[in-house]
This record gives C-alpha cells, sequence and structure tokens, in this order.
C-alpha cells in the first residue's frame, strides 16, 4: 500500500486534475520533501508505526498527503505533541515536519529541549526564510537585507541575524545527527533524500534523536520565477546557511524503553485516585438544569479558594461518573491577585473545556462578578458573596443571582478559608446540579490527609446549603 493518497481532498472539492493536483504553489519544496519523507517511511516499511506531526503553516494539509497517523499541533508545538506520541508509544515512528515561522520562531523552546533530551524522534525542518503561508512576513530565518511584509526597507541589523538552526541544534548534547540539504538541483536533492532517509532510520534503529534542516523555495512571496528562485537559494541562502553534516555521531544508541503502563489499577495510584468504590447519588445527568453539557465559571481574589471549589466539583461530577474538566487560570499575585477556573461537566464527554460564557458563575468579589456576571448565559445562575459584593452588574435575562455572605459566615465558623465550601453548600442549594452527599464525599476525599478539617467543612458546607435554600 502506497504512504500516498490518490487523491488530494481539497476544501473545494475539486475533480479531474484539480482534484489531484497539490494545493502548494508552483516552484515550492514542500511537495519535494513530502515526496522524500513518503519514500522513506515506505522504504523502511514503517507505514503502519509512523505519525506526521503537522503544525501551524504551509504544511498544514500534510495530513491529506500521507497516509500515515496525523497529528495536528499548534503553532510551534510539533515536538512536544511528538514527544507525547514517542513516550506513550515507543514502537511509534515521529516525524516533526516543521517550517521556519514555526519551529524557528515560536516553538524555539519546544524544539530545542525535544532536541536535548535526544528521545528517538525525526525532525524535517523546511527553512524558505519567509512566513509562507501567512503573508510573506520576515521570518526567523530571513536574510540580512531581505524585504518582507513586515521589513519593507530589509532586514537591518536591529532586527536580528538569521537563526541558523542546524548550527544551533548541532551543538547540543541530545542530538545524534544534524544536517541541511538543499532542494535547489539534481545532486542536491539525491543529498536531500539521502538525509531524510537517514534521519527516520536512525529512529527506526532507535539510536537518537536526528534533525534535517532543508533549504527550500518560495517563489510567490520572493517574486521570482521557479528557475530564478532555485539561483537565489544557491547564491544567497547557501552562504548564510552552509549546507553539509553538522553532527554526526559515530555507533549512537539509546537505551531500550520500557513500555508505558496503562494499567488503571496501576495508574491511579500515580495520579492521586482511590481504588475504593464510591458510591453515587445521582439518578441521572442533571439535564433539566442546561442540557447535556455544563460550564462553571469560579472566580475571586488569589487566596479565596476558587481553584479548591473548582476541584471539589470536578471530583464530585466523576465520581458519579460524568465527564469533568477543571482549567485553573491565576493573575501573577499568589495572594489578592485575580484567580479563575473553569469546569466543565458532561454526561458524555467534555468536548472543550473552557466556559466562556458559563451557565453559574461562582464569584468571590465584586471585580469577578463585573467581568464575569454579563458572560453567564440566560436563564444561567450567579452565586456570589454579599459579604463584599452590593451591587450586581447588568446581567442577561432569567439570570438567577443568589447573594450569600460567605466571608462572613466563614468568620463566624472561626476559619475565613472555608468560605469556598460555604459557596459550595449555596451551589448545590441554589441549582441543584449534584446531590449534597455527591459534594460532601468530594469534601472527604479531599482531606483524608487532614482529617481534622472534615468537621468544620462539612459545617461550612451545611450553612451554605441553608443560605442557598433561604436566599
Amino acid at each position: 500500500m502506497t504512504v500516498f493518497y490518490e487523491k488530494f481532498e481539497r476544501h473545494d472539492h475539486g475533480r479531474g486534475l484539480k482534484g489531484r493536483s497539490t494545493h502548494y504553489c508552483p516552484g515550492c519544496g514542500h511537495g519535494i520533501v513530502h515526496k522524500f519523507v513518503g519514500d522513506a517511511i515506505e522504504q523502511l516499511g514503517v507505514q503502519d508505526r509512523t505519525i506526521a506531526i503537522s503544525p501551524v503553516g504551509c504544511a498544514v494539509f500534510l495530513n491529506y498527503y500521507l497516509d500515515v497517523g496525523n497529528a495536528q499541533a499548534p503553532h510551534g508545538r510539533a515536538p512536544a505533541v511528538g514527544l507525547g506520541h514517542k513516550l506513550a508509544n515507543p514502537n511509534a515512528v515521529v516525524v516533526s515536519y516543521q517550517g521556519d515561522g514555526d519551529l524557528a520562531s515560536i516553538g524555539l523552546a519546544e524544539i530545542l529541549w525535544a532536541a536535548q533530551l535526544g528521545i528517538p524522534m525525526t525532525v524535517v525542518f523546511v527553512n524558505n526564510a519567509i512566513y509562507g503561508m501567512t503573508g510573506g512576513q520576515m521570518a526567523p530565518t530571513s536574510l540580512m537585507g531581505q524585504q518582507t511584509a513586515t521589513s519593507p526597507h530589509g532586514r537591518g541589523r536591529l532586527m536580528g541575524e538569521p537563526m541558523k538552526m542546524a548550527e544551533l541544534v548541532a551543538q547540543l548534547d541530545g542530538p545524534v545527527y544534524v544536517e541541511r540539504v538543499a532542494l535547489y538541483d539534481a545532486k542536491q536533492r539525491v543529498k536531500a533524500q539521502k538525509a531524510i532517509l537517514k534521519a527516520l532510520k536512525l529512529q527506526v534503529e532507535n539510536k537518537g534523536f536526528a534533525f534535517v534542516e532543508v533549504l527550500s523555495e518560495c517563489p510567490t512571496h520572493l517574486k521570482l520565477t521557479p528557475q530564478e528562485n532555485e539561483r537565489w537559494v544557491k547564491e544567497c541562502m547557501v552562504p548564510v546557511f552552509p549546507l553539509g553534516v553538522k553532527k554526526d555521531v559515530a555507533n549512537p544508541s539509546y537505551p531500550e524503553w520500557q513500555t508505558p503502563n496503562f494499567d488503571p489499577l496501576k495508574l491511579h495510584q500515580v495520579v492521586g485516585g482511590m481504588s475504593d468504590r464510591v458510591e453515587r447519588y445521582c439518578t441521572g445527568f442533571p439535564r433539566h438544569l442546561f442540557g447535556p453539557d455544563v460550564g462553571l465559571k469560579l472566580a475571586g481574589a488569589g487566596g479565596d479558594g476558587a481553584q479548591t471549589a473548582a476541584m471539589l466539583i470536578t471530583r464530585a461530577a466523576i465520581n458519579e461518573g460524568f465527564d469533568s474538566t477543571h482549567i485553573p487560570s491565576y493573575g501573577p499575585e499568589s495572594r489578592g491577585g485575580t484567580s479563575y477556573a473553569d469546569v466543565r461537566i458532561a454526561e458524555q464527554e467534555v468536548l472543550s473545556p473552557a466556559a466562556l460564557s458559563p451557565h453559574v458563575l461562582v464569584a468571590f468579589n465584586a471585580p469577578s462578578l463585573a467581568k464575569f456576571g454579563p458572560t453567564v448565559v440566560p436563564g444561567g445562575a450567579i452565586i456570589y458573596d454579599s459579604s463584599v459584593v452590593t451591587s450586581l452588574p447588568e446581567l442577561a435575562p432569567r439570570v438567577k443571582a443568589v447573594g450569600v455572605p460567605c466571608t462572613e459566615m466563614a468568620q463566624d465558623l472561626g476559619r475565613v478559608v472555608v468560605k469556598n465550601i460555604v459557596a459550595l453548600g449555596a451551589l448545590q442549594a441554589a441549582t441543584e446540579l449534584l446531590p449534597e452527599q455527591t459534594f460532601l464525599t468530594a469534601i472527604r476525599q479531599a482531606l483524608m490527609s487532614k482529617c481534622a478539617l472534615i468537621p468544620l467543612n462539612e459545617q461550612a458546607f451545611a450553612l451554605g446549603v441553608k443560605a442557598g435554600k433561604a436566599a
């Protein structure tokens, strides 16, 4: 079975020749590099083991060409995504395919640390000295004096010298093979093909991290014909980016890997799970509130306990067998700064962990209520600390606002830090999102190592429930 798909599924659903033509511009080097990568995968017989990582940029449609495992990565993050695949499945052959704006700019930290780690992986770096897909801006590899959309008078000294990635990666201890090649004539293409094959073979043989930089053509943004662009690469790029092997470790070897263990009974000990079966109190998912997926946002000042309350809600939902996620967001201050968390609870699967328009908001201070209150969906609910919030912002229609003096109640109990537990009780009473016992179980689990605090927190929760029902 060939590595290449017979047809490129274009977005315009082209037919005939148009349906089989590349999406790359005439004279672009990406198509040649794709061919070399595909040929190497086929020659080594690793099609069913290969995972190609393509990030943002001209190579974003790599998965439409190569019939292998494919993963899309955010801009610059392909090495990190590739490491995740490799560590989870050491038998995978991972190819991180990146351009210069991607790898040498926003992804600089990712590529350097992936290379230094040295885990067997293959990086193919296409350097055409320009941001190709996004409009021809100056790239980290653009030449001195080169005119681009963001350097119309030419790259100057204050814009920095071009980044020489092959040399930078080669001086690290982790990589075993680094080479820079080009595509401007048949001889150079043969060298490029051999380099890519070697880089993949080193990974297949578990010998280490390999990096191949390919000097490529971009006639569109250089406003040259393909032939003129080939001469430009040879005469202008090569003097700045000399071709050749930059590092080639003799007889490289990498230790044998242990296959990762995905046994839930062993993993739960690592991630803090519990082996005891947790009693469930829900008769079903609370669809009566907001459907099969509920978004909550908890916000306050640093130290208000919004993050802890969010984690408790997430744990409570998971205990009931629902899918749930928690994403924290902190301000720069450990105390007094802004802090909020997004929680999602889904009957089947959380598709997006963010809660930009939450169904429920728990606000511990006035700035949080002012900022996030108007984002609550119509018919949603807000629980706020009336000890510190004296007025409400303009809210969407039918939003239920429940004020509970969480701070005052916690102070009456002698521990102001339990105001977040008071808020949880008020949340339960105001929405009946989950049963009382479900929240209490999560609280007890969280305090297993501090059992003396459980009665106080149970009391705080009960006060919150009472106040929520009365509000």
